[in-house]
């Protein structure tokens, strides 16, 4: 009998140990499947019962689970702490020296936005990377708006965007606006006009892309300067319509990438810019700003997407033409960011439309939407840390970044129970209840939350009055059940289902507190209480809502990330919403679903 009983223990310490080690793996959720693999190999005398076996390893990894990560690491670490040093080890997240640096020169790195919206988060690689490089070498970052295009411009985007690295917790030290800076462009224009390394095409666009595809000149291309000036004052003086003549910069027409070839470096726009009106009517194309920009801001090193090659090239001509110094170029790889809604046109139609209440629609991949739903910005930073500067190309994953922020707020988050989609229980049998649930495991002085249950009369079974206490449960929890299991609820006792109907009342009776009947696999679920809490609506990135009711001491955490057990983790705050009686509105407690 000795003997079976230490069997029975050194098998259950087993499962408990490999099932804290697999949810260590995989981000707090062991998998029970998993476990009994680890299990059958390492005891394979206990394939005569595996029935019995899953059952047992159910209610262990049922158990595990509603642990936090460092709960789970420091149960691991007194039971077999052999098995902690085999956790996957977290990558040392830290980006490669730039290349020739100058210690007699301060690094200076740029983010240049174009103003059409927010910041989204296909944005924030560039940024972070370029900070963190800035901070790395004592250097200097600037913020450049790149606003030549004023038929994608938002006047409102220019602050919005400063709010957003304000957010990501960066820090510049200089900011410019291009539109403030024409006359700049027009100086050093003129100037390639007069070296002979630019030209004024009046010839048709598909007629001069045509020719330069074929390696061949523009009959405009080698006109006397004197009369490519002339052209340029016709330009400045708004004697060309729109498209009819237009700066070039002369390149290698000879060139291997046809992209590479000449290429405009002004153009004439008759639409009126938000911020300067109908001030300028020439305005340069993207890659002749940015060289003279990155040159007279001293630029040292300019990291950016590889889909920024031909610009590279492009841009160098400039530096060449003028005699500057050439910064370093560095190009990252392509990153797909799949499923994920930033255009800021289709934004932008959406909200007109109703589809998206605003730019913090967590439907969207603003930067705005992603501080709603509970990112913190650290985890932005951690996730691009993580990739680095790596030419290979990548797929944005959400699950790594929901890694690294529930690592960040998983410590702060308080939990609290939600019954979502909610049944009515009633639980005979016992007089009062109370439920004993920590605010946070890992954290005992936060305090308990403690909820008093109290038996009222309650029709049973349609005809007979009886004592029973009410709780809401969430209506899946009970889709799978019948009559006779057996169900825990959480931090408050058992009990034994004895009616299911789920459109008007299901009924069980308690049958005690003894938690060994989680062992038997017997499964945990939560629970409010019926008279004490608050309705609460939460919002999906996929656009669904899901309703239910929440304990009303979560209130205390409004505008906090909690967690709603065996949901996920949530922003709390408040909205106006339409009271039911009459047309006015109340606040309701709403939130923004965050991740698992």
């Amino acid at each position: 009998m000795v003997k079976i009983l230490a069997q029975v223990s050194s098998l259950e310490e087993a499962i408990r140990k490999f099932a804290l080690q697999n949810a260590l793996f995989h981000h707090g959720k062991a998998e029970s499947k998993a476990v009994l693999g680890k299990i059958l190999a390492k005891h394979p005398e206990a394939r005569a019962s595996v029935k019995s076996l899953i059952l047992e390893i159910n209610g262990i990894v049922d158990e595990i689970n509603l642990r936090s990560e460092a709960k789970q690491t420091s149960d691991l670490e007194l039971l077999a702490p052999e098995l902690l040093h085999k956790k996957k080890h977290e990558k040392h997240m830290v980006l490669p020296e730039l290349p020739n640096i100058d210690t007699a020169k301060t690094v200076v790195m740029r983010f240049a936005p174009g103003p059409s919206g927010p910041l989204h988060l296909g944005h924030t690689r560039a940024i972070i990377l370029n900070n963190e490089y800035v901070k790395r070498y004592s250097g200097k970052f600037i913020v450049r708006f790149e606003d030549t295009n004023p038929q994608n411009i938002a006047p409102e985007a220019y602050d919005m965007i400063i709010d957003d690295l304000a957010w990501l917790g960066v820090q510049y030290h200089e900011q410019y606006k291009q539109s403030d800076r024409f006359d700049i462009y027009y100086e050093l224009a003129k100037k390639l006009l007069e070296q002979g390394h630019a030209y004024i095409c009046t010839c048709p666009v598909e007629q001069w892309r045509n020719l330069k595809n074929n390696q061949q000149a523009c009959p405009d291309r080698d006109l006397l300067v004197s009369e490519q000036l002339e052209r340029w004052t016709r330009m400045l003086a708004r004697e060309y319509d729109p498209g009819m003549a237009s700066l070039v910069v002369k390149t290698d027409l000879a060139h291997s990438n046809p992209a590479v070839r000449d290429f405009v470096g002004m153009r004439m726009v008759a639409q009126p810019h938000p911020l300067t009106g109908d001030k300028y009517y020439v305005y340069p194309t993207y890659n002749l700003s940015v060289a003279i920009d990155d040159h007279l801001m001293g630029i040292t090193h300019i990291l950016r997407g590889k889909d920024h090659f031909n610009n590279t090239h492009r841009q160098k001509y400039i530096y060449d033409y003028f005699g500057w110094p050439t910064p370093e170029f560095l190009h990252y790889g392509w990153v797909s960011l799949p499923d994920m809604i930033l255009k800021t046109t289709t934004i932008k139609e959406g909200i007109r439309s109703g589809k998206y209440k605003d730019w913090a629609d967590i439907q969207l991949g603003t930067l705005q939407a992603l501080a709603r739903r509970g990112i913190d910005p650290n985890a932005i930073r951690n996730y691009w840390l993580d990739v680095g500067i790596k030419e290979v190309d990548i797929e944005f994953s959400w699950q790594t970044l929901y890694a690294f922020n529930k690592v960040l707020v998983d410590k702060r988050a308080n939990r609290y129970f939600f019954a979502w989609s909610p049944v009515i229980l009633v639980i005979t049998g016992a007089s009062s209840l109370e439920g004993h649930a920590p605010l946070h495991p890992d954290d005992p002085s936060r305090g308990i939350r403690k909820t008093k249950l109290v038996a009222t009369a309650t029709n049973v079974d349609g005809a007979e009055t009886d004592m029973g206490i009410c709780v809401m449960i969430s209506r899946e929890d009970l889709e799978t059940m019948a009559s006779g299991d057996k169900l825990r609820l959480k931090d408050l006792g058992n009990i034994e289902l004895t009616k299911i109907d789920l459109e008007q009342k299901s009924y069980a009776k308690y049958i005690g507190n003894d938690l060994s009947i989680i062992k038997k696999g017997v499964k945990i679920i939560h629970w409010v209480s019926s008279s004490d809490n608050y309705p609460i609506t939460v919002y999906l990135p996929n656009g669904k809502v899901i309703k239910g009711y929440c304990e009303t001491s979560a209130m205390d955490d409004e505008n906090k990330i909690v967690q709603f057990e065996r949901f996920g983790f949530v922003n709390l705050g408040r909205e106006d919403v339409p009271n039911r009686s009459d047309d006015s509105v109340r606040t309701g407690l709403v939130a923004w679903f965050t991740h698992k």
